[in-house]
């Protein structure tokens, strides 16, 4: 009896240490779930307010490249407008070699005015949610073949689709941005950006034949960095390939679908 008594006993105490354990396993799993969500929810939160200081800092920058395209087209440009007439002016009462060298003058001067009208429409957020990707790259290109700064060429392949508005300024302004590296650093013959449109899809290649990079030296690069932070704002997946002597190659695919 006491032999059977003892064994009830055992089986007790392994029941409710049995119990325990799996109490204790129970509450390690949902503490543990508890707080990865937690974890979860604090990286989510951190990357929203990332992502709303980041879109806030687009926003001000568009703002102030607005502001300068206005001063360029308005005040500048007019200036220039003025010095064209007066040009003319001077012109109905100068002849020979002084009223040709002049025309030179007032020659310079138009282009001059005509660089200005065109770069303040590529700074000007409005101007191109107007006109679209398409026709704004084609403008800037043409920009940089009137000052020969290198040999610039667009293809495009697929038909057209509709892309957000405030979406194309963003990819514009990541291609904007490979742009102003090929004319600051790499000492570039060609530049070529290709556009392929698919019913998903919306593919961009710009490459150049400059004197490239390692990409482990410009890992920290902010110029590198802003064409990154600007891409993951629109769902776009970017990158970027360069090999020293070998010109630079950016990819970008964005989800038309998805950002409609």
């Amino acid at each position: 009896m006491l032999a059977k008594e003892q064994i009830l006993l055992i089986i007790y105490f392994t029941i409710i240490i049995m119990f325990f354990v799996v109490f204790g396993i129970i509450f390690f799993v949902a503490f543990q779930r508890r707080k990865n969500k937690l974890l979860l929810d604090k990286l989510r939160a951190e990357q929203r307010f990332e992502d709303e200081i980041f879109k806030s800092r687009i926003e001000i920058q568009e703002q102030a490249l607005k502001n300068v395209s206005w001063e360029l087209h308005d005040n500048i440009g007019q200036l220039l407008s003025t010095a064209v007439m007066q040009i003319n002016i001077m012109g109905a009462t100068i002849e020979g070699t002084a009223s040709e060298s002049l025309q030179d003058v007032r020659k310079l001067v138009g282009d001059s005015l005509q660089e200005i009208r065109t770069l303040s429409k590529t700074l000007n957020h409005e101007v191109i949610q107007n006109v679209g990707l398409e026709k704004s790259i084609t403008v800037e290109l043409k920009r940089f073949e009137k000052l020969n700064f290198l040999t610039p060429s667009l293809t495009v392949k697929g038909e057209e689709v509709y892309i957000n508005p405030k979406d194309e300024i963003i990819l514009y302004r990541i291609i904007q941005e490979f742009f102003s590296n090929t004319i600051k650093h790499a000492e570039a013959s060609n530049l070529e950006v290709a556009l392929e449109y698919t019913p998903e899809t919306l593919n961009i290649r710009v490459q150049d034949d400059g004197v490239g990079f390692d990409p482990k030296s410009v890992q920290a690069n902010s110029g590198l960095l802003n064409m990154k932070s600007r891409a993951a704002l629109v769902n776009a997946k970017l990158d970027y390939t360069s090999s020293p002597g070998k010109g630079v190659i950016l990819t970008l695919s964005y989800p038309i679908q998805l950002n409609d």
